[in-house]
């Protein structure tokens, strides 16, 4: 049947794809980018103008000693501080009109109240208004607030990037069968009841069933199911999947937005946006300051006009409270302490994304770990070998010798065991592999075998039932048709896992698992570790819904994961903690990455989020203190008593507030 148009039912498949340059993800991540370029650009501009505007300051010249005077100085003093302030000031001129649309005064309308107000009274005074120039504190001003806010956006990577990494799991083209032909075609240009053939180590374009062929599909980085899954006709595959084993034929049946990977995706988006809400402390303190500023200055430039009637000396008081309730110390006070943060964060080995995620670390309730390659390796490990009529280094060496021409995971498994031990595998002749099902050689005569329970008549030994009880993968070896031994696989569960939830536990952190694996699995690992609760066989949709009802119930959620499946519930968890080794979409979904894999690191994040916390409220209480003093005493309260804070006073108490927030981020430990 003809489609009338190709991008109407096919938008969300090029929307996924990883050339996808024109998408609405990777405009933002643009955007994102391209700001923090521009206010490090503003910033350096804005700092080689200020170099001049303080030598031609009155008040720099006397603290130094020197005169510095010549025709128009004045003049030009205005064009170096005009052009900081229009340039340099822009962003937040540009942010005190979203602010104020928005109805939520925060930091960028504390910032454009205080630098609108000294350079409009500067500039009065330069042509004839009394009083004396805040030209310098403006260009100072200005410069630090922009470097406040280059450190405090670098320090907040693009979430829309994991939106990207996630599309690069879809391959760029299928084999489309076509009239008994082979055509590689795009993608995007996939329908429904298409045939598509998939090769061995290809991913799988799209979700569909098998109408031919059998193989194994690696689905672990989409649903945590750690075995690699047996597949023949009839079975349903996901799109992004890994085809192991043999070629397939596969039906298309989703396409789209009814696609899994793309389900992910407006998931991970979603829980993306609603995290984006949460304003920072910074921006709470500069609400109530602006509130204050506008409020007090006002009464001051009123009550001095009532009071003395001193038009020029009412403005001067009025202003300088206006530019003293800007101090430089609150421009700094997070930004700064978040870069030392950042660093330390980064030499205990872990990388900060999301600074208000780790903000909130500080008040987790319960941490939840993936499984797969987190809590364990990732990987199978053998952990019973089984022998009947031979000893078990017998029944691994021919075990490791058939399975060392073979790519399964359970093969790699018994390599690596046999590495392990010192064993070395022997030559093996008229070698086949029947995917499903087990592989087959001669040794020294012998025709032996290593067969799927599926496949053997099961011995009565209570070994056997005790693996297959705890659902381990397990392989029969069979030599010229009798079985020999058997050995079972598990994906084995990290050292580093047990003192981490151990120490977690002492802080009094509840400790929990979502896995894609089975109940059985899932009990045994909780078991080992000491967990306080498990959820097993949960897809990654119903991993975020998992993740919501924990939130639901009060409790301050951290996500712990490393694959794809993992991305919409680290996107939707109050923190999202990535292992480094995971995949670009868990790194990209998350908000603090793990980058030795150690997910004993989560306590130290928590450790560190507490200490960085309590320094942020250290800095802002004293820039906050600092005004608290400060405006009083600059709206003339002890004018009566000969005690008035001067706009030059002001100026060096703001330097001195700066620096001492300065110190007090260095000394974060």
């Amino acid at each position: 049947m003809e489609r009338k148009d190709p991008h109407e039912n096919h938008m969300h498949t090029e929307h996924v794809h990883k050339h996808v340059e024109k998408s609405s993800f990777y405009k933002a991540h643009e955007h994102h980018r391209r700001m923090i370029e521009d206010f490090k650009r503003r910033f350096f501009v804005s700092l080689i103008l200020t170099i001049p505007i303080l030598i031609l300051s009155p008040l720099i010249q006397n603290f130094l000693g020197i005169k510095i005077k010549f025709y128009f100085d004045k003049y030009i003093l205005f064009l170096l501080s005009s052009a900081v302030f229009f340039y340099g000031g822009y962003p937040f001129l540009k942010g005190l009109i979203y602010e104020l649309k928005k109805r939520t005064p925060g930091m960028m309308t504390l910032i454009s109240v205080a630098i609108t107000v000294a350079y409009i009274y500067s500039s009065s005074t330069i042509f004839g208004l009394e009083g004396k120039q805040f030209f310098w504190e403006l260009a100072t001003l200005i410069d630090i607030m922009l470097l406040g806010h280059w450190i405090e956006m670098k320090s907040i990577i693009g979430a829309s990037r994991a939106l990207e990494e996630i599309a690069k799991l879809l391959p760029t083209k299928a084999h489309l069968l076509k009239n008994g032909d082979v055509v590689d075609v795009p993608i995007e240009s996939l329908k429904k009841g298409d045939s598509i053939l998939v090769k061995p180590g290809e991913r799988i374009p799209t979700d569909g069933t098998i109408v031919e062929g059998s193989t194994t599909v690696d689905e672990s980085m989409l649903t945590g199911e750690s075995v690699p899954v047996e597949k023949k006709v009839g079975d349903r595959v996901i799109g992004g999947s890994v085809n192991v084993q043999s070629s397939i034929v596969v039906r298309v049946e989703k396409v789209g937005r009814e696609s899994y990977i793309s389900q992910v995706i407006e998931l991970v988006k979603k829980a993306q946006e609603s995290k984006s809400k949460t304003q920072d402390l910074a921006n709470r303190a500069a609400f109530f300051l602006t509130v204050i500023a506008l409020a007090v200055g006002a009464f001051t430039f009123l009550a001095w006009l009532t009071v003395a009637g001193d038009l020029a000396f009412s403005i001067e008081r009025a202003v300088t409270v206006m530019v003293i309730s800007c101090p430089h110390a609150l421009g700094l006070a997070v930004p700064l302490v978040v870069a030392v943060s950042t660093s330390i964060a980064a030499k205990r080995g872990f990388i900060v994304r999301n600074r208000a995620a780790f903000e909130r670390a500080k008040d987790l309730d319960a941490v939840v770990f993936d499984k797969t390659g987190t809590l364990t390796k990732g990987e199978f490990g053998v952990t019973d070998i089984i022998a009947f009529s031979s000893s078990e280094e017998y029944v691994l060496t021919v075990a490791a010798s058939l399975e060392k021409n073979s790519e399964h995971p359970i093969a790699r498994g018994i390599l690596r065991e046999a590495k392990k031990r010192g064993i070395k595998t022997v030559k093996v002749y008229d070698f086949k592999t029947t995917p499903g099902k087990g592989v087959y050689g001669r040794i020294n005569g012998d025709h032996f075998e290593i067969l799927s329970p599926n496949y053997v008549k099961i011995p009565e030994d209570e070994r056997i039932k005790k693996v297959l009880n705890e659902r381990k993968t397990v392989v029969f070896v069979l030599k010229n048709k009798k079985i020999i031994g058997a050995i079972a696989l598990a994906d084995i569960v990290r050292e580093e896992s047990k003192k981490a939830i151990k120490t977690l536990k002492k802080m009094g952190i509840r400790c929990m698992m979502l896995t894609g694996d089975n109940k059985h699995v899932a009990r045994s690992v909780a078991e080992e570790l000491g967990l306080d609760d498990f959820f097993a066989e949960v897809l990654p949709h119903e991993k975020s819904e998992k993740i919501k009802e924990l939130q639901r119930k009060g409790l301050t959620v951290a996500m712990v994961g490393d694959g794809i499946n993992d991305a919409p519930a680290l996107a939707q968890a109050d923190v999202g903690v990535a292992i480094g080794a995971g995949t670009d979409i868990a790194i990209e979904s998350a908000d603090i990455i793990l980058v030795r894999n150690d997910p004993r690191d989560v306590a130290e994040i928590i450790k560190l989020s507490k200490k960085t916390y309590k320094k942020m409220l250290q800095n802002l209480l004293w820039a906050t203190g600092y005004n608290a003093l400060a405006i009083p005493l600059a709206a003339g309260i002890l004018y009566s008593y000969g005690i008035v804070l001067t706009p030059a006073l002001g100026a060096i108490l703001m330097s001195a507030s700066a620096v001492i927030v300065s110190i007090n981020a260095k000394l974060l430990s």
